[in-house]
């Protein structure tokens, strides 16, 4: 039976990568197993027949067979669990490489999506101008941490993994920043996460949902 994920039939980033979407398709990539996907209109997020699936009303969902799973840092350890390409055999290994995809959604992503936040949703607001600078101090708080233990290595502990495949799709929110750039390693090893073979897949089927259809 077909894996099947759903996504927006409309992404509100257009097609950049950011939906969680991309982070599923790009596990499955690496994995090399196919899938379906099944588009959800924004006002079908709320209807029942996908809170069955979601119960917070959100995408992407995973079903294969009778397993239906949500949140994407379940999904990708679901995938890197079962089969091979995104965690290493040694299970002690195993356990950092699990260790860094909950670091890159508890402790990385939170103050990335603060910073969304702020900019999108609270900047109307009177206080918005002074909290601004306090959320992106914390940002780069948190990547200059994350930038001193990573150093010189191609990736976090050895190998590719799914804490890297995790990181660097976080890490992907804070492009239009430009904070990102103020640390040359972790813009480097964003790139080297985005020039993955699997990553280009995922991120081109994700991208041709978005694109406009042509007329007629």
């Amino acid at each position: 039976m077909t894996i099947t994920i759903t996504a927006f039939d409309h992404s509100p980033d257009g097609g950049k990568g950011l939906a969680r979407d991309t982070r599923v398709r790009w596990a499955l990539e690496e994995v090399h197993q196919p899938y379906a996907v099944r588009l959800v209109p924004w006002r079908a997020m709320k209807e029942p027949a996908h809170l069955a699936l979601h119960p917070f009303g959100q995408i992407p969902t995973f079903e294969d067979g009778q397993l239906v799973l949500f949140e994407t840092g379940a999904i990708v350890l679901h995938l890197a669990s079962h089969f091979p390409g995104l965690l290493p055999a040694d299970p002690t290994a195993r356990g950092r490489a699990i260790s860094w995809l909950f670091a890159a959604l508890n402790t990385i992503e939170p103050p990335i999506l603060e910073l969304s936040n702020a900019k999108l949703l609270e900047r109307d607001q009177p206080w918005a101008a002074a909290r601004l600078p306090l959320v992106q101090q914390r940002v780069r708080d948190r990547l200059r941490q994350l930038a001193a233990r990573l150093g010189e290595a191609e990736w976090l502990d050895g190998g590719f993994s799914a804490g890297d495949l995790m990181m660097v799709s976080v890490l992907l929110r804070l492009r239009s920043s430009g904070i990102l750039d103020e640390f040359a390693n972790l813009a480097a090893y964003v790139a080297r996460g985005e020039a993955r073979p699997a990553y280009q897949r995922a991120f081109a089927a994700q991208l041709a949902v978005n694109l406009p259809k042509a007329p007629g």
